[in-house]
């Protein structure tokens, strides 16, 4: 895939477009001479979730007992919720604002409470990209035969595996800083080739699930049997893992890029679409990554279980060498990087807000290096990958809420929008007790055994926009209009 423009017309030169072709409008709108079109995103979306993470999350649903019809029909519903939310909640206030998720919020908030957010938003994407890099590094660890990580330790098992994690991590730094347009140049390139390589993983190994179990395939009906009672089983979980049904399939199809879609975390990069249909480009990334390649990765770790039921640690790498070799390998570094590049550039633009005096660049290649640096050492979040972005989803969704809810509802209310930036206030109260309140009782709820961890978000959606709207109400008649508050 292509850009849908030529680059001259996406970043021009400073003096014909009046800003720098490395400019990303970090503080001001995205103006209309750097839009994109929708094959930017296509490719982007789908090469960003058709990832690194795929090859993690697929095994994990069958670690976790799911069964064939709960994996396959979960995905179906839970990846279309997902599109709808990128379309109807993200892409809407992004193609309006066209500002960074972070600008937009200090608007609201204020500067020191969303330095808060920044840093925890950061933090969050500076982790996965670390998780990605360790995906990548699986690759290198069967060409150089070191010890990896397996599903339960925390620690680095090997020298050869922290040099493999530093040299894949100083790559994919490199490349983020480079900003959003390389990222989807590379994304472009990268994802035809990836997704049918993907492909192949799931038709090679369900070839040799046919073989192993002697089955006989003459219809859809027996493929489906063969799924419900050799792949997908639906028995028991991993020791120390909970039981995967419909529900938690759904949802977490919903809910893992919650942080992205509800979470508002992509008004940063859909601030560039030239159209708000363009976020149906997430649909690529939904149903070829989240679905297919999810599938394919978890027949990958079926088929090693089914072959030695004792080997139960995840490695990308060594999965698919077994399948197609030196190709799968190559495959894994690259999936990793596609999701690594453009998480690292979020991260950068998180905490270049908080130190804006800083160029985007350095502090993206920053970012990099430290995600290298914990990867190396704690390589234990890639294995809990699953819960790692229900927490994420959980701790970003408030600040979501507050963002729809004053972008759409608060003059309905009679209420005042961008409050923080229009009375100067430093520090929004009426965003801060919604985002916190609504982690304390979630916490609560989640910690309690009421609810678990992948259903928890949804409710405290609904929690942190009631939340905001009535703190909001509350201190802006308590502040009066604005003119008196600037008096003051």
């Amino acid at each position: 895939m292509e850009l849908s423009q030529p680059d001259s017309a996406v970043s021009p030169p400073a003096e014909q477009g009046g800003f720098h072709p490395a400019d990303e409008f970090e503080r001001r709108p995205v103006p209309e001479s750097a839009l994109l079109g929708f094959k930017s995103f296509l490719g982007m979306y789908a090469g960003e979730h058709t990832a690194g993470t795929e090859l993690m999350l697929g095994p994990l649903f069958v670690a976790h007992g799911a069964g064939a019809f709960d994996l396959i029909v979960g995905l179906l519903v839970g990846n279309a919720l997902a599109v709808l939310s990128w379309m109807l909640f993200c892409a809407p206030i992004a193609t309006r604002a066209r500002l960074t998720l972070y600008y937009q919020l200090e608007k609201i908030c204020g500067r020191k409470l969303v330095t808060a957010y920044n840093l925890a938003n950061g933090t969050m994407f500076t982790i996965l990209a670390g998780a990605m890099i360790t995906v990548s590094a699986t690759a290198l660890g069967v060409w150089f035969r070191f010890e990896m990580p397996g599903l339960n330790d925390t620690t680095p098992t090997s020298w050869g595996w922290v040099a493999a994690v530093v040299v894949t991590g100083l790559l994919f730094a490199v490349c983020a800083a480079f900003g959003f347009k390389a990222i989807s140049r590379f994304a472009d390139i990268a994802t035809p080739w990836m997704v049918l390589v993907f492909l192949v993983f799931g038709i090679v190994t369900f070839r040799r699930f046919v073989d192993a179990t002697q089955a006989e395939i003459h219809s859809l009906a027996n493929v489906w049997t063969l799924c419900k009672t050799s792949i997908w089983k639906g028995g028991a979980p991993l020791e120390g893992l909970v039981k995967f049904n419909f529900w938690h399939i759904m949802f977490f199809a919903w809910f893992c890029n919650m942080a992205w879609h509800i979470g508002l975390s992509d008004l940063s990069v859909l601030r560039y679409a030239r159209k708000s249909w363009y976020a149906a480009a997430s649909a690529a990334g939904m149903y070829i990554g989240h679905f297919a390649a999810w599938i394919c990765a978890a027949l990958l770790y079926a088929y090693q279980l089914h072959q030695n039921p004792a080997y139960s640690d995840v490695h990308p790498g060594p999965m698919t060498y077994e399948a197609v070799g030196l190709t799968g390998l190559l495959c894994v570094v690259i999936a990793g990087w596609t999701t690594a590049n453009p998480t690292i550039y979020r991260a950068g633009l998180a905490f270049q807000s908080v130190i804006p005096k800083w160029s985007r660049f350095s502090v993206t290649l920053g970012i990099g290096l430290v995600a290298t640096l914990a990867a190396a050492v704690y390589p234990k979040v890639t294995m809990r990958l699953l819960d790692f972005v229900a927490i994420w989803g959980l701790i970003l969704m408030p600040m979501g809420a507050v963002i729809f809810v004053d972008f759409w509802l608060m003059k309905k209310f009679g209420l005042e929008s961008d409050y923080a930036e229009k009375h100067q206030l430093s520090f929004h109260w009426a965003a801060a007790l919604a985002w916190f309140v609504t982690l304390a009782v979630c916490t609560w709820l989640v910690l309690s055994g009421r609810i678990e961890i992948y259903f928890v978000s949804l409710p405290g959606w609904f929690m942190a926009a009631l939340l905001y709207i009535i703190c909001s109400a509350v201190i802006q008649k308590k502040a009066g209009p604005i003119t008196l508050a600037r008096g003051k």
